[in-house]
């Protein structure tokens, strides 16, 4: 890697997520919660309907680390707060916006890498707050 500095971009990406990929992540994950599939059961505990997976959404947006660094194995520590729920219409599913900057170089050959995860189709709520990868170079 070239010298890296606090503040530096790592790049962007737009995530889209469908229902399908919420079945496909809940098969794979054993998480079948109904409010990740079923409109109706959603709306009865007052979600604005289905909903994305917070692990889903999570795993998603780390990808542009993994991307930057080329090696996933590369990524030694991954931490997030939840902060919003990602809702995912039946038909438009859900576009999630991700862009990552370098957040701290350290002294042990580590960087931290700062990710800002919104979902521009509502109101651009922040998704993840405090999500940092840690990346061993």
């Amino acid at each position: 890697m070239t010298e890296l500095t606090k503040g530096d971009s790592i790049g962007s990406t737009t995530l889209t997520l469908t229902r399908a990929d919420l079945v496909r992540y809940a098969g794979a994950s054993g998480d079948f919660n109904p409010i990740h599939w079923s409109e109706s059961t959603a709306r009865s505990v007052q979600l604005p309907g289905v909903i994305a997976h917070g692990m889903l959404t999570m795993g998603a947006a780390v990808q542009l680390v993994t991307d930057w660094c080329g090696d996933p194995g590369a990524v030694v520590d991954y931490q997030t707060r939840f902060s919003a729920m990602v809702p995912v219409d039946e038909a438009a599913g859900a576009t999630l916006e991700v862009s990552g900057k370098i957040g701290k170089v350290n002294d042990d050959g580590t960087v931290r890498i700062d990710l800002t995860v919104t979902d521009p189709g509502h109101g651009n709520a922040k998704i993840l707050t405090k999500a940092q990868a840690v990346v061993r170079r």
